[in-house]
């Protein structure tokens, strides 16, 4: 269906059944897209802009020159979204960048205290 292995679509799939969300919840539009990728990305519409209804929230998805694995990212990316809304907790990736962000700051104070600003 996304273009991807069967294993990572049936887990996105039960992991949007436990939270609800059925393919009546979404609404999904494709539009072109825009930046670096050559004329395949000027004629196709490979963007996928998904909005989950009930919440409101919005997904844009423009990673690949594929639509079927655009459509299976924001797919991904909704679901992170609305599991961390709903269960207050927060994903991988926000965790990631929670970490980079101190690993940051760790290196801008080190700096500071060794140049004396």
């Amino acid at each position: 269906m996304f273009g991807v292995r069967p294993e990572k679509e049936k887990e996105l799939l039960d992991r949007m059944r436990a939270l609800g969300i059925g393919p009546g919840d979404l609404e999904e539009k494709f539009v072109r897209s825009g930046g670096p990728g050559g004329q395949n990305l000027n004629k196709t519409a490979t963007c996928v802009y998904l909005r989950h209804i009930s919440t409101g929230l919005e997904v844009k998805m423009q990673e690949s020159r594929s639509q079927g694995l655009n459509r299976f990212l924001a797919r991904r990316a909704l679901t992170e979204k609305i599991e961390s809304r709903i269960l207050g907790r927060d994903t991988g990736r926000v965790k990631r960048a929670e970490k980079i962000r101190r690993q940051k700051s760790r290196r801008a104070r080190k700096s500071r205290k060794k140049y004396g600003s």
